[in-house]
This record gives structure tokens, sequence and C-alpha cells, in this order.
């Protein structure tokens, strides 16, 4: 079980290379996670756009295209650069693509194209994992889904359980202990997240979801804390040591998210799964470093 961020790294480093599509990579933030992927061996990079801005930029990091580690491609618009990125993973030249300085949008109508993007069916479900090192917690936390499906159905719900577990077991946790959560821990016709909670929780005992532990519905002081699963009596193989929770809409998942990362002091990174190969989609708002740990992330996921 990886349980940090340097020990994914060292974990990587082991792994086959991987090239990462960078879709309009004119952005200093994006050229320096490149630098520091680069100096820690652990990616080389297609970069897309505008070529004259990017190679400066690349300069300014004391870096520079040389064919091997660096490619640069010139696009002249931010949708020909998402078009040649995500092109460049379907003809099997990249592993990984990864956002730049695009809006998100653009990025992924380019994903999703029926032609020639990276959905391997037409009613295929994108789903977001952001993976957490939270300072008091002894080993990653895994979160979904906090940006691209606003209110799951059950369905969806059993996608994104799967989702999270692909992503868990890429970070070796062998049989990760999944918690979907909710206001509280006992079902409640008012409440249909605990209804669904617990719907999901049947549905892994009845191996309808496999391989990992699904409880729930459990509140996040249960699902973390065995102290306080205790005081409420509750026995569950999940409360108290959660790897994964499952939050029961964007709101709720947005907030936790940007809880842990600016009230919590987490370390975090974030990949988006369901496509034909691993989708780095950064916010403006993450730093360099969430950026480079991101890009870790799905390089070890294209290894496995």
């Amino acid at each position: 079980m990886l349980k940090n961020f340097d020990e994914l790294i060292a974990k990587v480093k082991t792994g086959k290379s991987v090239r990462v599509a960078v879709a309009q990579a004119d952005d200093t933030e994006v050229i320096k996670t490149v630098k520091m992927a680069l100096d820690e061996g652990i990616a080389t990079f297609y970069l897309v756009g505008e070529k004259e801005p990017i190679l400066k930029k690349l300069e300014e990091v004391g870096l520079s295209e040389d064919g091997e580690k660096i490619k640069v491609l010139h696009t002249d618009d931010h949708a020909a650069a998402a078009a040649e990125a995500v092109k460049l993973v379907r003809n099997g030249e990249a592993d990984v693509v990864m956002k730049g300085l695009i809006h998100t949008a653009t990025f992924l109508k380019a994903v999703l194209n029926k032609e020639w993007g990276l959905r391997p069916g037409e009613k295929a479900l994108l789903s977001h994992v952001g993976v957490f090192k939270l300072p008091l917690y002894d080993r990653f936390l895994l979160l979904s889904d906090a940006a691209m499906i606003p209110a799951p159905t059950l369905d969806q719900k059993v996608t994104i359980i799967n989702y999270a577990v692909k992503v868990a077991h890429a970070l070796d946790i062998e049989e990760p202990k999944v918690a979907v959560l909710a206001a509280v821990e006992t079902v409640s016709t008012a409440m249909p997240a605990t209804i669904e909670a617990a719907a999901l929780a049947v549905m892994n005992r009845r191996k309808q979801i496999k391989g990992c532990i699904v409880d729930g519905p459990l509140a996040l002081d249960n699902a973390l804390s065995e102290e306080a699963a205790k005081h409420k009596g509750i026995e569950s193989p999940v409360a108290g040591k959660a790897d994964v929770l499952i939050v029961p809409d964007i709101e709720a998942g947005n907030i936790l998210y940007k809880s842990f990362t600016f009230g919590a002091g987490a370390k975090m990174a974030g990949v988006v799964v369901g496509a034909t190969a691993p989708v780095v989609l950064t916010s403006r708002a993450d730093s360099a470093e969430s950026k480079f740990y991101s890009i870790a992330l799905a390089v070890k996921m294209a290894q496995v």
C-alpha cells in the first residue's frame, strides 16, 4: 500500500516510461510542473499550443525542446491544442492527456469527441477521483466525485465507486474500504442519500460491487474516526478506517475537496477516470505541486 506522495513517486520511477500530452501548455505553472516531473524522471512530454511562447517559458526555467523528453507541437488556438493532445493519446503516441491553460469545457469536448476522442462508449461516464494526504491521516484518502457528476444516480454511484477502487488499486491498496457518506449514519426516507448508501453497501455484500468493502451511510466523523464510530455504537469494517469517501453529490464533494486542501493543509492529486487513458484535469487554483502529484498519479495508472 502506497501511503504518501513520496512513496508514489518512488514507485512510478520503477515503472515503464510514460509520455504526457499537455493541451495548451503556454502557462508558467504548467511549465514549472513539467520541469518538476522531468527532474524526478517520472514522465516525458508533448507540449501542445503556440510554439514560440512555450519555448520561451521553457527557457525561463532552464529547459528546451530536445525531441526526446520534450517535444513542442504548434497549434493556432485552444480547441486545436486540445484536439491534438487527445489525438496523440488516441493514436498511441502518448499515454496521458493533461489540461493546460484552457477552459475545461473546451478540453473535455475534445476528450469526449465521438470520432477521435477517448470516450470508450456513447454512454461512458467520466468521474473525478481526488487523492489526499491529510496531515493527521496516516495514509492516502480518496474522494469522489467532486468535479464531474452533479447529482449522481444510484447506478452512477456504482460506477463512481468502481472508478475510485481502480485508482485505489493503482496505489496498491488491495481491498480499499469505501465509506458512502451522508449527514447521518442511519437510514431515513427523509434523506435519499442514506437510502442509496445502504443500497450500495448491500450491493457490495452481494458481489455486485467488487474489489473493495463498502459501507454506508456513514457521517464523515464515523468514516474517519474509530473513536467517533465507537461512541455511536457503529460496528463496521469501514468505520474509522476508510480509504475512499463517496459523496452524495458534487456540492458536498467540492466543499469537502476544498476543505481538505485549503483548510486542512492536505497535499493532493486528481485524475479523471472512465476514458481510455488517464486524464489530468487540474484547476487554475491548484499549486504546481498538486499538478505534479496529479501527473505522478496519472502516470502510475498508465503503468498498471
